[in-house]
């Protein structure tokens, strides 16, 4: 039997949007931290008791609500943030649909106490039972906000036996703290839980932001990161774009995506746009099933972004997706390039200057694969005079140095580095001592050891050198002797007959047949036998899903690597102590030298002060 059709009370309406913003004690506290934020609060604290789900209060110093305003607070689609439908074109604050106090109301005992003017009474509303009629008292209160929620899920028993335990709550509410922390480091932030203080995050100043992420994510994932910043100046009909921000070294790579932190506008997001420049940011440096650590900032004009998408906002739509794809890809590609081992500013004590930000992590087990400079000081109090007898030891060594053998391809050839021996810098790598196993290099520093794989560390150079050859040339095109007919999906033929201009310059001839049929003409040279039909496809998905593809250089780069791993020097072969220094010093002048092809660390690092305490030495 039909039924008649009703209209919903209020309640029912409130509850139904608060299952889309508010899932768990963490969401509410994601929704107020954003208002307080939003009202431009300096100071906020946050006080919690049984994981937030007996109560939850939000104070901050921020501009308050009016008097007059507070029964509007409380309703649904009330906002001071958007007014027309212009301020959907570009949105600039955190919070904008006008339903999270209304939400939160209705599956909860929500009291608001606020106070828009200094020196003046504050007012209080309290929302509960069936028909959410509000009560407004007199409440002193200063200049700010304050929202506490009770028994959160009291009245809508189906939602509070979702509820895990209260650590575990806990863990959700301060994973939001830390994210709004990163945001916003002009912003003092306390979390409280059941009276004690568990997290303080003083003001920092936009020149010492590295104290804010240090003090939430710790000093080590400053030590083993790089902070980047790069711009894209705004033209005729697109979008200045700025990106800043900390990303870890490959070796400093987790097991799981825990330290990934994006934020648009200084709005916290998970997009797969973004998740998939970054992966291609990371390629080749990165162990697989491994994850890169970052704090990343991206700025644009709230024009080109529609955060409006999602009842949560953790996802947005950029109107010019290509563009911020490859801004990032490139971005973070290119600084990753640049890291080189004398790039650190490590001392021999092991202390690391964290803006600098240039060290290297514990890969697994391995040990540390540091940061290297030139020219530092004697360690551990080694005279001045005893380490320039060093360097003449070394130099006599270094005295050898010539060239990698022939089939290493390099065309290095030395300098003495000690022609005034008292004054001479070591490299960052050291010079070579000995061979171990047919399989290590071992270096001496002015640090201490340096061990290398020489067939990970040759397997980085030869590819490189053969990637920029391969870039030289171009893409070389073949045409097929008997063209290939593909049937496709009308979507995916829309984007070849789009994009043929970029397919063409990645030695894809791909001409538009019917609706859903394409013909192709041409491939890439380097593609050989390869199985074209599924590569093509692979490339369209891209280019339907992100606004670009790799696919065909991903695919070049398979071969090279490939190529470049059996053209490497082998395990078991011994070297010279010359080819050796001509190993160490090729490293230091490739990009991406401290990983091979597949991402494993090609050196590593023991301080004096590390050997020294495996022997008890001064203790």
């Amino acid at each position: 039997m039909n039924k008649r059709i009703n209209q919903l009370s209020p309640r029912l309406s409130n509850q139904i949007a608060a299952g889309e913003v508010v899932e768990r004690p963490a969401s509410v506290v994601k929704e107020l931290l954003e208002n307080s934020l939003d009202a431009k609060a300096g100071r906020i604290e946050v006080d919690l008791e049984a994981g937030g789900t007996r109560l939850i209060r939000v104070r901050d110093d921020g501009n308050g609500v009016h008097a007059e305003d507070l029964t509007l607070a409380l309703s649904r689609h009330a906002t001071s943030k958007i007014e027309t439908a212009d301020d959907l074109e570009a949105i600039a604050t955190l919070g904008f649909r006008g339903e999270a106090l209304a939400s939160l109301a209705s599956v909860s005992r929500l009291t608001l106490t606020s106070n828009a003017q200094a020196g003046r009474d504050g007012w209080s509303i309290t929302v509960s039972g069936a028909d959410m009629q509000p009560e407004i008292t007199p409440a002193p209160h200063p200049q700010g906000t304050s929202v506490e929620v009770k028994d959160l899920f009291f009245n809508t028993p189906a939602r509070r036996k979702f509820l895990r335990t209260e650590r575990t709550e806990l863990q959700k509410i301060e994973e939001v703290v830390r994210k709004v922390s990163l945001s916003h480091p002009d912003v003092s932030i306390v979390l409280r839980h059941n009276g004690k203080q568990l997290r303080h995050y003083p003001v920092v100043s936009n020149q010492d932001e590295s104290l804010r992420v240090a003090a939430v994510l710790g000093k080590p994932f400053l030590e083993n990161s790089i902070y980047l910043e790069n711009e894209v100046v705004a033209e005729q009909g697109s979008a200045g774009i700025k990106l800043r921000g900390w990303i870890g070294l490959p070796t400093a790579s987790r097991s799981q995506p825990d330290q990934q932190y994006f934020y648009v506008n200084d709005r916290m997001i998970r997009d797969k746009l973004v998740v998939h420049a970054v992966k291609q940011g990371y390629q080749d440096v990165m162990y697989h099933g491994r994850h890169p650590a970052f704090v990343l900032h991206l700025t644009i004009d709230p024009k080109f972004v529609d955060v409006n998408v999602h009842p949560t906002k953790h996802e947005v739509r950029f109107r010019e997706g290509r563009q911020v794809h490859d801004f990032l890809f490139r971005s973070i590609h290119r600084a990753l390039a640049e890291v080189r081992p004398e790039a650190g500013v490590v001392d021999p004590q092991g202390n690391s200057d964290v803006a600098g930000r240039s060290g290297f992590e514990q890969f697994g087990a391995n040990p540390t694969q540091s940061s290297i400079r030139f020219g530092a000081a004697p360690s551990n109090g080694n005279s001045a005079a005893g380490h320039a007898a060093e360097r003449v030891r070394i130099g006599e060594q270094a005295k050898l140095y010539g060239s990698l053998m022939s089939s290493s391809g390099s065309t290095s050839g030395e300098i003495d580095p000690f022609q005034n021996e008292a004054d001479a810098d070591i490299p960052p790598l050291g010079y070579a001592i000995a061979q171990l196993h047919g399989i290590y290099i071992l270096a001496q520093n002015e640090h201490g050891l340096i061990i290398v794989d020489m067939h990970a560390a040759h397997e980085r150079i030869t590819y490189e050198r053969m990637k920029i050859a391969s870039d030289s040339e171009g893409i070389k095109m073949q045409p097929m002797l008997v063209p290939l007919a593909m049937a496709l999906s009308e979507k995916e033929c829309t984007a070849a007959e789009d994009n043929q201009k970029p397919l063409y310059d990645l030695g894809l001839d791909l001409q538009r047949v019917s609706e859903e049929s394409i013909v192709v003409r041409a491939i890439p040279v380097m593609l050989g036998n390869s199985n074209a039909e599924t590569l093509i496809r692979d490339v369209l998905s891209d280019l339907i899903e992100y606004g670009s593809t790799a696919r065909v250089m991903q695919h070049r780069d398979e071969i090279l690597s490939t190529m470049a791993c059996h053209g490497s020097v082998r395990a078991n072969r011994r070297l010279t102590i010359p080819e050796m220094n001509a190993l160490l010093r090729d490293m230091e002048e490739t990009e991406r030298s401290g990983q091979c092809n597949h991402g494993r660390p090609t050196w590593t690092q023991q301080s004096i002060s590390e050997l020294d305490s495996l022997f008890m030495r001064g203790q």
